[in-house]
């Protein structure tokens, strides 16, 4: 019996065809894990598919593990649920949210009451931050100045350039969507970048944990391009000591880790 996976998949969206595809080539089995990076609605044509898909996949076996990010959060904040930047919602991708359940120019109590239940439940039960042995999966990144168990869901869901340019000093790799880069954002021992702009027709990028493997399919095409960083992980320095930052959980709710 082979060794269970954990894939770690970056930002969807609404680009339903490559997750589709890139799902099929991976194969993920019962036994396996993957981790979603959030950001499955707007901009893209079809945030009603990517959902569907995933809690599809729910269904097929695989443990599945799906965090929110801050597109996510804006889309609640507009549907009258717990969030931030309501009226950033239609302005940053959430007219074409809307048009892929065919509720373009609706008001937001009017879209919260006509969602299919099951995407309503699934935006509401998204995850803050994943762990997964030395990983640590989480939207935006980590305050770099916070402890551990300081950490507060806006930085997590939106923080950028303070987490992206600084060596923190948490005992993980972190591993973050929200802020798009042409290729993998590589900083090892410290923080893998997996959001390569699918929506902005470059890539869907999914890294795999065991063996090390990136898999990555372009916007429009079909084929699925595979290749190792275990070279890069390989020439990681040292890491540093674990430092007395609190301790990771998994939950979805703001506060200590």
């Amino acid at each position: 019996m082979s060794a269970s996976r954990t894939f770690v998949i970056g930002d969807i969206h609404g680009c339903v065809d490559e997750v589709e595809r890139l799902l099929e080539y991976i194969a993920p089995t019962p036994g396996d894990t993957v981790v979603f990076l959030g950001d499955y609605v707007d901009r893209g044509p079809s945030a009603k598919g990517v959902i569907d898909r995933l809690l599809r996949l729910q269904g097929e076996g695989p443990r599945c593990v799906f965090l929110k990010g801050n597109h996510e959060d804006m889309f609640l904040a507009f549907l009258g649920y717990e969030g931030r930047y309501p009226d950033a919602f239609l302005i940053n991708g959430g007219e074409a949210t809307l048009r892929s359940y065919g509720l373009e120019g609706c008001a937001g109590p009017a879209v919260a009451r006509t969602l299919p239940p099951e995407h309503l439940q699934f935006l509401r039960s998204l995850q803050l931050y994943h762990p997964e042995g030395e990983f640590l999966c989480v939207h935006g990144g980590l305050s770099p100045v916070r402890p551990l168990d300081e950490q507060i869901s806006e930085d997590l869901l939106w923080i950028r350039e303070e987490f992206i340019a600084s060596r923190h000093p948490f005992p993980f790799t972190i591993l973050f969507g929200h802020t798009p880069s042409r290729e993998v954002f590589i900083d090892l021992p410290y923080k893998i970048g997996l959001d390569t702009g699918l929506v902005y027709w470059n890539k869907l990028s999914c890294l795999e944990l065991r063996e090390k493997e990136l898999y990555q399919i372009r916007r429009g095409e079909r084929a699925v391009q595979q290749r190792s960083l275990q070279r890069q992980f390989a020439d990681m320095r040292e890491r540093r000591p674990a430092a007395d930052n609190g301790t990771a959980g998994n939950r979805n709710n703001e506060g200590a880790f």
